[in-house]
């Protein structure tokens, strides 16, 4: 049988390498969409819940996954010689950036390899993992012919750019388009054939996987450049004695040319402050400097640094200094009812406090505990008499759920909100950023 009858017939067998805040969604609605599917991950802990019907990520039911694993439509394990029994992979390893921000494609290509070892004629291999454009050409396309296979006549071979959005209640995996590049014709038919027949979304075929790769990063650059905008303009107006986020609210009133951005500690998350620095990787080979990028992520780096900065300046006109105040943070996850601590800007909050010998404690109702730099860190329980011994607050993390911010307001001397997440208080001991 051929591979697209396969797939249009619900009977290919799919692989997904990484099990992560991408991997698991991805596979878990390719195995509700009735295909069987394969887990692949080095983590044997992930294998093992995963096997145990157990989730750990926000954005699967719990349920669901309990159900598919029950009904041996998933499991996981860490063979990859399981690879070839498949007749589709897709690869969701993470893509970090090094300490100079350069792209480490150390996942990627080291499970090509693992899928080159694999890898059979009429496979479909799918790269979802955030990259600079050519990434599939360049990296991943010459693991894999070295097999002496050749790319639309005896495997396929397509990117399709993740397009995860933890916690949001409306757009989950299932539901949001999907974008898709194929080397060849044949690459990308074959590929869209298969996210169509899981998704409830368009597919929106591009010529070649590099417009696809480009499109992940537009995305997120245009996000990382407007964050920076709204964080240069709350600087800016915090100086003239103005309050931004009221101005953010005036202008939202305006029904066209305008979107809201909002002003806050940085940007967090393993997209927006990472994803455009992938373009800026590649562009110098183009002998091109992404200037407008760099500022961005200047801007936004400085924020948590301002911060703490503004908290230390409210700790002196009460006559304290930060050195050995007691501090306390709200909020540690990278975004709002999450439990996510990818690139949190309440991190780099912590480092700079720690730097000026403060005392930091936290409150985060997703994250009991957490490591940073090699210290341990406890959630503190937020207690009449623990808020009394608190100098300051800073929220650095809006939860709408679990944190109640009038009982915090009521027991410490003040609050300093980065992300305005007590606009509609009365409190007069509130200041924002």
């Amino acid at each position: 049988m051929k591979l697209i009858d396969k797939i249009k017939g619900k009977n290919a067998k799919v692989g997904v390498l990484g099990l992560g805040y991408v991997g698991l969604p991805l596979a878990v609605e390719k195995a509700n969409a009735g295909f069987e599917v394969i887990g692949f991950d080095i983590q044997q802990k992930r294998v093992d819940m995963v096997n145990e019907g157990h989730n750990y990520i926000g954005d699967v039911v719990d349920s669901v996954l309990k159900s598919l694993v029950e009904n041996g439509k998933i499991r996981a394990t860490t063979d990859f010689d399981e690879i070839s029994k498949c007749d589709v992979v897709t690869i969701c390893v993470p893509t970090p950036l090094d300490k100079f921000k350069q792209p480490d494609l150390t996942y990627i290509i080291n499970s090509t390899k693992e899928v080159a070892k694999r890898l059979h004629k009429g496979m479909l291999v799918t790269l979802e993992s955030t990259t600079y454009p050519g990434t599939t050409n360049e990296v991943v396309l010459p693991i894999l012919e070295k097999t002496g296979l050749k790319v639309g006549k005896d495997f396929y071979l397509a990117f399709s750019p993740e397009r995860v959005d933890p916690g949001n209640l409306i757009y989950k995996t299932k539901n949001t388009p999907k974008v898709v590049g194929g080397v060849t014709a044949e690459c990308t038919k074959h590929a869209k054939a298969m996210y169509e027949a899981i998704l409830n979304a368009p597919i929106f075929a591009v010529s070649s996987p590099r417009e696809a790769e480009m499109t992940k990063i537009l995305e997120n650059t245009f996000r990382i450049v407007n964050i920076a905008l709204a964080n240069e303009m709350a600087l800016v107006a915090n100086k003239m004695g103005i309050n931004y986020w009221e101005v953010i609210d005036a202008a939202a009133t305006k029904p066209f040319g305008f979107m809201p951005f909002y002003p806050g500690p940085g940007v967090g998350g393993h997209c927006i402050p990472i994803d455009p620095f992938y373009l800026t990787y590649k562009a110098r080979e183009y002998d091109y400097h992404t200037r407008l990028i760099e500022m961005a992520g200047e801007i936004n780096d400085y924020m948590s640094e301002y911060v703490v900065q503004r908290f230390s300046d409210l700790l002196n006109e009460r006559k304290k200094c930060l050195n050995n105040a007691n501090v306390l943070l709200l909020g540690v996850a990278y975004k709002g009812d999450v439990e996510d601590m990818r690139e949190s800007p309440a991190l780099k909050v912590i480092e700079h406090l720690e730097k000026k010998h403060a005392n930091i404690l936290y409150f985060d109702p997703y994250i009991p505990q957490f490591t940073h730099n090699g210290k341990d860190y406890e959630r503190v329980e937020l207690t009449r008499g623990f808020l009394k011994s608190i100098d300051g607050v800073i929220i650095t993390t809006y939860h709408k759920k679990g944190v109640d911010y009038g009982f915090v307001a009521e027991n410490v001397p003040f609050i300093f909100d980065a992300k305005n997440a007590m606009k509609d208080s009365k409190f007069q001991n509130v200041y924002v950023l």
